[in-house]
């Protein structure tokens, strides 16, 4: 695990429009928004029998909410193909789902403005469970055309490894 160390210089916090989504060792292309990673962990209430008048509290099980992927249509079928192992429609009795790699880690990259990695995360044991190939189609709007992925997943974290960036100066010469 890497050394925590602080940017005593960074004052502002990480900007949420740059970023990158990697799986099976490729950067997605067009990913244009990322939802939430969060988790909640469920109460316990219990009391004792000897006191009576309060209830003690601990943790319980913590579930990871779904994340979902967007980005515009285009002729990369990335999201098709990994939406396709959990369910592919006339693919034939038997061979609906892909058990064997309808799973992925993913990594969601979060880069400072000067376009360094900053943060990075890692998502375990995700699968598609919601696909929306086309958006709604009007005629009268002026709109990009989106496709999304909702993602299942079984927890993620932080990749420490990643160390704060030191950033550039442009009143220095570069190293």
């Amino acid at each position: 695990m890497a050394q925590f160390s602080v940017n005593a210089t960074r004052f502002d916090p990480y900007k949420n429009f740059k970023f990158r989504v990697k799986w099976d060792g490729r950067y997605v292309a067009g990913v244009s928004k990322v939802g939430a990673l969060k988790r909640t962990t469920e109460m316990v209430e219990h009391r004792e029998g000897g006191d009576p008048s309060t209830s003690r509290k601990s943790p319980g099980r913590t579930k990871y909410e779904a994340i979902s992927l967007e980005r515009g249509v285009t002729h990369d079928i990335e999201f098709e193909v990994w939406a396709n192992k959990v369910w592919n429609y006339g693919s034939g009795r038997g061979t609906e789902v892909s058990l064997k790699d309808f799973r992925k880690d993913i990594l969601i990259e979060v880069y400072n403005e000067a376009g360094q990695l900053a943060l990075a995360y890692k998502v375990y044991r995700c699968w598609v469970s919601e696909f929306q190939a086309l958006p709604d189609l009007d005629a009268n709007a002026n709109a990009i055309a989106i496709q999304s992925i909702k993602l299942e997943n079984e927890g993620w974290e932080r990749d420490y490894d990643v160390a704060e960036p030191s950033e550039p100066s442009y009143n220095e010469p570069p190293v």
